[in-house]
């Protein structure tokens, strides 16, 4: 009887000797070749320069955000008012809700002085600085000797190498920032770089609060401002805040003469 004729399996059909190319080296799998360095490492460094320029935004913006959800009141020598739009000594809408918030601050005992700041523009008769402390001591009540006027500055960082000189000379060292929400973290920022241990408490009034797009538009801004800063050590300038936060609030009493003057807000 007969054996049967045996067919080879497929896998002893290669000649005898032939190496198994996904066996050897690093253990890579049959038919895959590895990249070569020139290629792989172009790629992360691009990778790598992608996420840092999208995450890097993102986490400052959450930052923006957080902070501007915070009431910091700590104990300090002096609450810091940042400036704003004032009409021939009188302070726009936007600066009184600081003014008052300031006072409220003062009152409760968080501080034993308010700081005023902001120059002017050309041509104006006052600055910010000087508008804010007669509102505080005519129409708050406040003593004359408790209210600093720091009328330099016509932005934020401007305005913060000043108030940071004006401490060293008073020997405070700690202050309270009272300005809009979204501003508390670069404002923060820039205090501290000029010595001011420095917390942040914002008012809730005015336009950049008003609805969902406002907000997210401030943060976008603050955003910008905080790694223009950080970055290049620069500060933005909003040159169309002043006329956006006036006509943006329809409570806002009419200036003198129908159109404002002053400093844009820091």
């Amino acid at each position: 009887m007969g054996l049967p004729d045996l067919e080879p399996d497929d896998e002893d059909v290669r000649p005898r000797g032939e190496a198994d190319h996904g066996s050897e080296g690093d253990g890579a799998p049959a038919g895959r070749r590895r990249r070569p360095l020139w290629v792989t490492v172009p790629l992360a460094v691009i990778a790598g320069i992608v996420a840092i320029a999208v995450l890097t935004p993102l986490t400052v913006a959450a930052r923006v955000w957080y902070q501007a959800r915070q009431d910091e009141r700590p104990r300090s020598d002096a609450i810091i008012v940042l400036g704003a739009a004032q009409y021939n000594g009188v302070p726009s809408p936007t600066l009184q809700w600081r003014l008052q918030h300031a006072l409220d601050l003062y009152r409760a005992g968080v501080a034993p002085a308010i700081v005023t700041v902001g120059g002017k523009a050309p041509g104006d008769n006052f600055t910010e600085a000087e508008s804010g402390r007669k509102w505080l001591i005519r129409k708050g009540g406040v003593p004359a000797s408790k209210v600093v006027a720091v009328p330099v500055g016509r932005d934020t960082l401007e305005s913060f190498k000043a108030v940071g000189k004006e401490f060293e000379r008073l020997h405070w060292s700690s202050g309270v920032i009272v300005t809009d929400p979204w501003h508390g973290l670069r404002s923060k920022r820039m205090a501290e770089d000029n010595g001011i241990h420095a917390a942040a408490s914002p008012t809730r009034s005015g336009p950049s609060v008003q609805t969902r797009d406002t907000q997210f538009q401030y943060i976008v801004r603050e955003t910008g401002g905080y790694l223009s800063y950080v970055l290049l050590g620069k500060s933005v300038k909003t040159p169309s805040e002043t006329i956006k936060i006036i006509h943006g609030d329809p409570t806002a009493p009419a200036p003198p003469g129908g159109s404002p003057t002053g400093t844009p807000s820091p």
